[in-house]
């Protein structure tokens, strides 16, 4: 399942840099979760360090993105897989001349 963030949220930033999928942002008037992104931390840590992070509870489980602990992995893989794509190519793009790629 995915979390979301509540309207009782207050802005206070705790929440966004402990998210190690980057899947919280700010959102119109709080932050927010993107369920694409949100893996409960499963692959990095035991527990959600959003929830143990927020100093109001504002966290809950999304009842509109429930998946099993086995499709969590699953996302945790592909998020981690496509980290590791966008690494290799900005890695290509620091070692290619100052003119950029050139096709021979």
């Amino acid at each position: 399942m995915s979390l979301k963030i509540t309207d009782e949220c207050i802005n206070c930033d705790v929440c966004e840099p402990e998210c190690p999928n980057q899947a919280i942002s700010m959102g119109e008037t709080i932050y927010v979760i993107d369920p694409a992104k949100c893996t409960e931390c499963m692959g990095h840590f035991d527990e959600p360090q959003c929830v143990q992070v927020c100093p109001v509870e504002c966290i809950p489980v999304d009842p509109l993105h429930t998946e099993t602990r086995e499709q969590l992995l699953i996302k945790y893989e592909g998020l981690q897989a496509l980290a590791r794509t966008q690494v290799r190519e900005r890695n290509a793009l620091d070692a290619a001349p100052a003119g950029g790629l050139s096709v021979v």
